[in-house]
C-alpha cells in the first residue's frame, strides 16, 4: 500500500501506527532492529507467552514491518528498515507542515502586535 511516490498510503500509515501502539510490538520491533529473531527467542526476552509473541508478530507482519525467512524448522524475523523509514518520512513531512503552519501562525500574531496602537 505505497502511493505512487512510493511513499505509504494514508491507510498503511494508519495500520503502521495502530501496530506500534502497541508497548510489546514497540519492544519486539526494537529488539528486531538489531537482528533477527525466532519467535521463541523473542518470548525468551520479553515477559509474553510465544503464543502471544506470534499474534503480535502476525499484526506487526500485516502492517509491513516484519517479515520473516525460514532458518532450518524455525523462522527468523527481522525488522524491514525500509518500511520503518518510509513512515518516519511521512511523519516527519508531516510535523513539518505543522511547523509551517505555526510559523506562519507567529508571524501573523508578531505583525497584529507590531500594529497595535500604543497605550
Amino acid at each position: 500500500m505505497t502511493g505512487a511516490s512510493g511513499a505509504p498510503t494514508r491507510e498503511l500509515v494508519v495500520v503502521q501506527l495502530a501496530a506500534l501502539a502497541d508497548d510489546t510490538r514497540w519492544a519486539i520491533l526494537e529488539l528486531l532492529g538489531s537482528q533477527p529473531r525466532s519467535a521463541s527467542d523473542l518470548a525468551r526476552e520479553l515477559p509474553v507467552s510465544r503464543q502471544a509473541i506470534a499474534k503480535h508478530l502476525a499484526v506487526l507482519d500485516a502492517a509491513g514491518l516484519v517479515d520473516a525467512e525460514r532458518d532450518g524448522r524455525s523462522l527468523q524475523y527481522r525488522a524491514i528498515g525500509a518500511s520503518l523509514s518510509a513512515l518516519a518520512d511521512r511523519l516527519d513531512a508531516i510535523g513539518r507542515q505543522w511547523e509551517s503552519r505555526l510559523d506562519r501562525v507567529a508571524r501573523i500574531a508578531e505583525a497584529r502586535a507590531g500594529s497595535s496602537p500604543a497605550e
